[in-house]
């Protein structure tokens, strides 16, 4: 390989990928556009990955990299570092390229000085490489104006140039590099997209991307990290609207389950934000505010409100009691610039997520934020003569603009401003967090109760 100067710098990332490398390496090499190099980065395979590797030493465009498990943001500084291209390009050895990726993905972001990314649709294909559907993005230059869904970490084409002057990669992180890459990008230069399939990503049961916890609490650590970093949150006023509603005759909220209860574990939750100003628990019941006191008396962060019945009526607005909560609040001279309700029908709503959501409102520019679980279901509806599915879900591309999310988690937050625009606790730009499987869990009946109760249980032993 030469050290002479290329327009495109492509690394592979492998990893025991012996019954893939092959294609993705091929994919490289016949592209349409050929001023590149590319590099072969092997972290540590135990399989046969290192022979198929090296049948392609003396290729002129090729280098390769052994390094044993440096982990995938030390290996993409590590590219950074060496690469020789104006753009640079991750490719993982599960995946590969359409033979006009390069060529399509370069022309744009040579078009404009100021892009500093580009990302494109691709396509789904299982283990033998069949294609199972189509991932098809918003056109970012008609459609986004909200940037709180990002690029596929790999096979988006980036401009070194401006990741260098970002800092390259923070490998305090072990996955998400797209995310974290998102992140500083969006904050500092222009980024947009190509609305057409460009590269087939493999899904055979090993990728990263099936392990959902790890993923949203990396991607709740990259904002934590960057909005401490360069923005400052904030003042939240968190309200916890509580209605005496009994489920087995029992009025579940304060009642305890080895020694918690749903209402106290929601505070606690709550006042471990170090991005929660104040938490506020307004009920009409006497019973609710004195076990609230009780156990929270000698924490200034938490106070306990009562409220008017008739705020408690199911066809009152919710606004009526943050009016209520916020005037209370202000007329202790407290400074309100944003403002959460959370809900107890969500116990297991966890800290993180409550400065997520503090963190997106900031990071994104929002007007509110909801916590949401994407949803996969078919949705049908009834057309008088027949059911039909909703948005052509059952379809082979999948639309970005047809996704479903249902709200869950049990978190609103707006600021200030906008709720005394439109009196509603989400609207304007609405930015989203993602909750995992647990968060979204909601007590809506008895079952629901003693499901949460024999998790808590279980939880504690």
């Amino acid at each position: 390989m030469t050290n002479n100067k290329s327009l495109i710098t492509i690394y592979i990332t492998n990893y025991n990928y012996e019954s893939f490398i092959e294609q993705s390496i091929e994919s490289v090499l016949t592209q349409t556009c050929q001023d590149f190099e590319l590099f072969i980065i092997d972290d540590g395979s135990t399989d046969n990955s290192k022979e198929i590797i090296e049948r392609y030493r003396n290729h002129e465009k090729v280098t390769i990299i052994y390094q044993q498990n440096k982990g995938l943001n030390i290996t993409n500084n590590l590219a950074m570092r060496v690469s020789n291209g104006k753009y640079l390009m991750r490719l993982d050895a599960d995946d590969f390229l359409e033979p006009e990726a390069l060529e399509k993905m370069s022309a744009i972001l040579e078009s404009d000085s100021e892009l500093g990314l580009v990302f494109p649709d691709y396509y789904y294909i299982d283990a033998a490489g069949n294609r199972t559907g189509q991932e098809e993005r918003h056109n970012f230059d008609k459609e986004v104006s909200l940037y709180d869904q990002p690029a596929h970490g790999a096979c988006t084409m980036i401009r070194l140039e401006f990741l260098k002057e970002l800092g390259g990669y923070n490998e305090s992180f072990t996955c998400q590099d797209g995310y974290d890459l998102w992140i500083k990008f969006i904050t500092h230069h222009k980024v947009t997209n190509i609305n057409e399939p460009l590269f087939s990503y493999r899904r055979h049961g090993k990728n990263l991307t099936g392990n959902e916890l790890r993923i949203l609490t990396t991607r709740q650590k990259i904002k934590d990290t960057f909005v401490r970093q360069h923005f400052k949150t904030p003042n939240t006023l968190v309200v916890i609207p509580v209605r005496a509603t009994l489920i087995d005759g029992i009025n579940w909220v304060i009642q305890e389950s080895n020694g918690v209860s749903v209402l106290a574990q929601k505070i606690e939750i709550c006042i471990q934000s170090t991005k929660v100003n104040q938490v506020v628990v307004t009920s009409s019941d006497s019973e609710i505010l004195e076990y609230c006191n009780n156990r929270f008396s000698n924490n200034e962060k938490v106070i306990a409100l009562e409220r008017p019945h008739q705020f408690e009526e199911p066809n009152q607005s919710l606004a009526l009691t943050i009016d209520f909560v916020k005037a209370y609040v202000e007329k202790e001279s407290k400074w309100v610039e944003a403002i959460m309700t959370t809900s107890l029908e969500f116990p297991f709503t966890k800290t993180e997520t409550i400065d997520e959501a503090i963190n997106s409102l900031v990071l994104f520019k929002a007007d509110s934020v909801i916590s949401v679980r994407p949803d996969n279901s078919l949705y049908y509806k009834h057309t008088g003569g027949g059911m039909v599915p909703i948005l052509d879900q059952d379809k082979f591309t999948k639309l970005e603009r047809e996704a479903l999310y249902k709200a869950a988690g049990g978190i609103m937050l707006t600021t200030l401003e906008q709720f005394e625009k439109s009196r509603k606790s989400i609207s304007g730009t609405v930015a989203h967090v993602v909750v995992d499987a647990q968060t979204a869990f909601c007590i809506q009946n008895s079952f629901d109760y003693s499901t949460y109760k024999f998790l808590v249980h279980e939880t504690v032993k």
